[in-house]
């Protein structure tokens, strides 16, 4: 592409100035850095806000207690320190289960699912679960179905 001059208005006179292509800059970025270990990392498979679903049961029981969400922050925090912590959609920050009401989660093993879209948190839960006071977020809540049979 040639330049060609375009006329520039200068206290009542017109003058030429060269107009040159410039590329825009460029506007991708590497996304930051995990915290987790290039292969978690990796085989996660987060929502569009970078989440992944985490199920939390009771380790001795198979008890499902509740539900909550991580991201590779989160998830960090959860595999190196021994206690549960999630982030939270509705305040937009990281909370570690536990650090209010005292009814903390520790940590005994946690599993990604075959897809790397859900993680299976193993705890020995403390206390309620449930931030409504119940072991777990599910009590009391059973919907009418109709049962199913094998075979």
């Amino acid at each position: 592409m040639s330049e060609q001059p375009t006329p520039v208005q200068t206290a009542g006179s017109a003058v030429s100035a060269s107009v040159q292509s410039v590329p825009a800059p460029s506007v991708e970025s590497a996304p930051p850095a995990s915290p987790l270990p290039e292969e978690v990392a990796a085989a996660l498979k987060r929502d569009g806000a970078g989440l992944v679903a985490a199920v939390v049961q009771q380790y001795d029981t198979n008890e499902v207690l509740m539900l909550g969400w991580m991201d590779d922050e989160a998830l960090h925090r959860t595999m190196t320190t021994g206690r549960v912590t999630f982030y939270s959609r509705s305040r937009q920050e990281y909370w570690r289960k536990g650090d209010t009401s005292g009814h903390v989660q520790w940590v005994k093993s946690v599993a990604m699912d075959c897809d790397g879209d859900a993680l299976l948190v193993r705890v020995d839960q403390v206390g309620a679960a449930c931030h409504t006071g119940t072991r777990t977020c599910f009590d009391g809540r059973d919907l009418d179905v109709v049962a199913g049979q094998a075979g």
